[in-house]
């Protein structure tokens, strides 16, 4: 491996100034659970999505979905709709509740949910007696699903629906911010996000009695302002000061981060241009506006002339540049295999072929530049 700097895939940035609102709120003591900073990013996060809806900012994206399930009436042996092409964290909270994921297929053009499969598996559910408790949607990579299609298909048969905008803060559809289109609606801060607060997430609830009794649940079910009594099994979710006061002053700067992405990704659309046989995965839609968050490719007839992509993660490597592959579908997980699928081979023929490239807003020309290099001697352009 060459001794040159590591280049993450999507390592987050740290300014100076994130630097001095954490030590702020370190210096005032407001480092566990609630707090001014934590309203602060609340009411941030609110203004900046332009809705009138509760935000609860908590420890985690699925500490947010496990919530949003639960407040859509999710129990045991319930049937959820979930897209099969995302992270294991999408669906695992289906499993804490005991229901039963029912994994849909993407489509082509935006590369999330399939309306088509979406439809058939609601249809089959109806057939045996038991509608769905709930659907998630998933902006995989920051590219908006089809919302209009999904939730049309969703409001015709009363199934709440879970926007799952994890990687999507910053992402449009038809000029309007992802994360402000579900019954309920989720966000992460992980490291790896367009926006960090070291961990952390959001739910965003579109009935009030919803979000007053999902910050009831997240703080340990409380019932009383003094004293230890609890009025229901509750969870530890609530944001801790710290993670907050970095996600505000992040916020701050999303605009930026925002141009720095499309950098990214005009960069790589450019340089793919002179690679034949490897297309660049963008939406199609003119509905929908993607914050970049991820860059990938997918591989095709290229690779009978021996590239492939794992033989560009391990070239990368060895240049020390970070990549992985794309999200291994949730039905051909292990833990995962006895779970009903509808759909043909779209989310599995992606996982096959495709492979994402550093994306994070931090990297330096110079590390583009490395990138170039790499990528160009790879595939001898």
């Amino acid at each position: 491996m060459e001794n040159l700097p590591r280049i993450g895939l999507a390592l987050p940035e740290i300014s100076t100034d994130d630097i001095a609102y954490v030590t702020r709120a370190m210096t005032e003591n407001w480092i566990t659970t609630g707090g001014p900073f934590v309203n602060e990013f609340e009411n941030d996060l609110k203004a900046y999505l332009e809705t009138s809806n509760d935000i609860l900012a908590l420890n985690s994206g699925t500490s947010a979905l496990h919530l949003a399930l639960i407040l859509a009436g999710v129990k045991e042996g319930d049937f959820v709709l979930c897209q099969t092409m995302s992270y294991v964290a999408t669906a695992n909270p289906i499993q804490y509740l005991k229901a039963k994921p029912i994994f849909i297929d993407s489509e082509i053009e935006t590369y999330n949910i399939c309306p088509e499969a979406l439809e058939e598996a609601i249809l089959d559910c109806i057939k045996i007696g038991q509608m769905p408790k709930a659907l998630i949607l998933v902006h995989s990579y920051g590219i908006p699903c089809k919302i209009n299609e999904l939730t049309t298909i969703a409001r015709n048969y009363e199934i709440p629906i879970i926007e799952d905008a994890a990687e999507a803060l910053g992402s449009y559809y038809n000029d309007q911010k992802c994360g402000s289109f579900g019954d309920f609606s989720v966000f992460s801060f992980n490291g790896n996000k367009i926006l960090t607060a070291g961990s952390g997430g959001a739910l965003i609830c579109r009935s009030d009695s919803d979000a007053q009794r999902a910050r009831h649940l997240a703080s340990q079910a409380k019932s009383l302002a003094f004293g230890f009594e609890h009025d229901a099994v509750g969870y530890n979710y609530l944001m801790p000061g710290l993670n907050a006061a970095l996600g505000t002053n992040q916020l701050r700067n999303l605009e930026s981060k925002l141009v720095s992405k499309n950098k990214i990704n005009a960069f790589y659309k450019e340089l793919f241009k002179q690679i034949e046989g490897v297309s660049f995965i963008e939406t199609s839609s003119t509905r929908s506006k993607s914050n970049h968050w991820l860059n990938g490719i997918c591989f095709g007839n290229i690779r009978c002339d021996h590239k492939t992509p794992q033989g560009l993660l391990e070239y990368l490597n060895s240049k020390n540049i970070e990549s992985r592959f794309l999200w291994k579908p949730l039905h051909l997980q292990g833990i995962y295999t006895n779970q009903s699928y509808y759909g043909a081979t779209v989310a599995e023929d992606l996982w096959k072929s495709g492979l994402c490239l550093p994306s994070g807003t931090g990297m330096s020309d110079e590390d583009l530049i490395r990138i170039e290099s790499a990528l160009k001697d790879y595939f001898k352009v």
